[in-house]
């Protein structure tokens, strides 16, 4: 029988949520010597320079950070920062897993929306408490467009910073603001006040590698041929997509990982234009799921880059949009596993 997400129902206990904070399983291998700058864009290879200084850094003053002083209690060593400005798929996530793998634990990885998530699901103080003995935070894809999202994570990283936790982030800057003169790094400082003088922001610039030299998206499939699809490829899903919709929406956002563990192709019926913010953005933490795993995605309906209305496109969470579209893009181009 075929199975569908929609049939599935996760429980992730609190322990699980701080041990998945790991990157993608497409990074497990990354190191600083597997990232190939563009001869033609110089910022990449002072990026990786500046990432793996940033890393050396991070394990000095964790070691200093645990160190007792002569009345027996832990010295106050603030954390270092850094900060990767650059636009989608230029390499930023490669360089903050290598920083993660080149850092001492414990250790924590996650996407922002992983850690407002996971914030959501712990308390602030426990999520505190639980982070609060990493030698390093990597957030992924820092939002901006969420005031109190972004507020919360500030807070959460002054605490953690005066424990002597490093944080490193890359932004979510949109391809056409390249060029604007630190357009990302400079809303970012701005919004975390508080730690601005903790962080060094690095420009990573150049073209979307997920996309160069490739062939447009795939056409969607044919209804017919989508289940033929999905029935001979062992461990996949084949959903309705307005029922998948609905089944993420009983679902807290830091059960997406867990919700297609295991799976090995998603394939999705019936795809329309999303019209509805709330919905829209369900659907932008699955995608970013399904990427981390690299798990390829068929659909029948709507191509993929029609997914978010022209007016979502426009509007104030278009970084979300776009991201999610370059990356569902890319998995509707993975080789589905043969069966």
């Amino acid at each position: 029988m075929q199975q569908r997400l929609v049939d599935r129902h996760p429980e992730v206990p609190a322990d699980h949520l701080i041990a998945q904070m790991v990157p993608p399983p497409t990074f497990d291998e990354v190191s600083f010597a597997s990232y190939i700058p563009d001869p033609k864009e110089p910022s990449q290879a002072a990026a990786v320079r500046a990432a793996e200084d940033f890393a050396a850094r991070v394990g000095k003053i964790h070691a200093a950070a645990g160190k007792k002083s002569l009345f027996g209690k832990k010295k106050q060593v603030d954390g270092a920062g850094l900060y990767l400005d650059g636009g989608f798929g230029v390499g930023k996530t490669h360089l903050l897993a290598s920083i993660f793998h080149a850092s001492p634990g414990p250790k924590s990885f996650g996407t922002f929306g992983e850690v407002t998530n996971l914030v959501g699901a712990l308390g602030f103080t426990n999520a505190v408490e639980r982070l609060g003995g990493n030698s390093v935070l990597c957030i992924d894809e820092f939002e901006l467009d969420d005031p109190g999202d972004t507020m919360l994570v500030s807070r959460l990283l002054t605490e953690l910073t005066a424990r002597g936790v490093s944080v490193a982030a890359t932004s979510n800057t949109l391809p056409d603001q390249l060029g604007e003169g630190r357009f990302a790094a400079q809303d970012f400082l701005r919004e975390i006040r508080k730690l601005g003088s903790l962080f060094d922001t690095v420009r990573v610039d150049g073209p979307d590698y997920r996309h160069r030299d490739l062939p447009p998206a795939p056409e969607p499939t044919d209804p017919g041929l989508l289940s033929e699809k999905a029935a001979a490829t062992p461990n996949s899903t084949l959903d309705d997509f307005d029922g998948l919709l609905t089944h993420l929406s009983t679902l807290h956002p830091s059960k997406y990982g867990s919700l297609i563990a295991g799976v090995s192709a998603v394939y999705i019926s019936a795809v329309h234009t999303i019209t509805d913010q709330a919905v829209a953005l369900r659907m932008v933490v699955l995608a970013d799921r399904l990427y981390d795993a690299g798990t390829p995605v068929t659909v029948s309906g709507a191509p993929l880059d029609k997914i978010f209305s022209e007016e979502m496109l426009g509007g104030g969470y278009r970084k979300k949009y776009l991201r999610a579209i370059s990356r569902l893009l890319a998995l509707s181009r993975f080789e589905v596993p043969a069966g």
